[in-house]
């Protein structure tokens, strides 16, 4: 594994020079995110990181939060507001995410962090994907996303924690913009985001 300093010091520059660049697209999905979703432009949810150490990552919100009658959620797909979908589509709503990563929570690159409700869910084999700092794309981002099963993509993370290297990080790096373009993966077959873990 290449050293993780290298790695952080690329998660930094590349962070503040993105968020530099793309301030004026921040505020304008902002402001348009804010008025769909009644004044709430952000998403923020606790998720285990690194070692499953728990942290609260942002993302801007897609979703607005219309109930049923029986006083739930509805579904994923019911909640999606037009604003939300353009931005789910072109990845914007990944961007505050850059924050984690300045902070150190999360990485540019590494398995995506998922529900803390998941952790006693995960095989022995599976819950070595929090070996390393979680990343806003990954092997498995790249090779599926929410279009592959869930074991397939707990296969993914757990191959790119054994074989993390700067070369295979510029190769995920190049194949997520590629898809960003395509916007593929974006939902799986039967749900608008992914089907809940249910265990193995």
């Amino acid at each position: 594994m290449y050293k993780l300093f290298f790695k952080r010091v690329i998660d930094i520059l590349f962070s503040l020079g993105v968020l530099t660049i793309l301030s004026p697209i921040f505020l304008v999905v902002f402001l348009l995110l804010s008025i769909a979703n009644n004044g709430k432009a952000f998403f923020v949810q606790k998720r285990p990181g690194k070692n499953e150490d728990i942290f609260k990552i942002i993302k801007f919100k897609s979703m607005n939060d219309k109930k049923g009658i029986d006083g739930e959620l509805l579904p994923d797909g019911d909640r999606i507001t037009k604003v939300g979908q353009f931005v789910r589509k072109t990845s914007l709503d990944e961007i505050p995410q850059l924050l984690n990563v300045l902070k150190g929570d999360m990485s540019l690159i590494g398995p995506r962090p998922l529900l803390v409700s998941y952790l006693p869910l995960y095989s022995e084999e599976q819950s070595r994907r929090h070996n390393i700092r979680p990343g806003i794309t990954g092997w498995a981002q790249v090779n599926g996303r929410n279009a592959i099963s869930w074991e397939k993509k707990f296969e993914y993370d757990v191959w790119y924690v054994d074989n993390c290297s700067f070369l295979v990080d510029m190769k995920i790096f190049w194949m997520t913009f590629l898809k960003v373009i395509k916007r593929d993966g974006i939902s799986s077959d039967t749900n608008a985001t992914m089907e809940t873990f249910t265990g193995n």
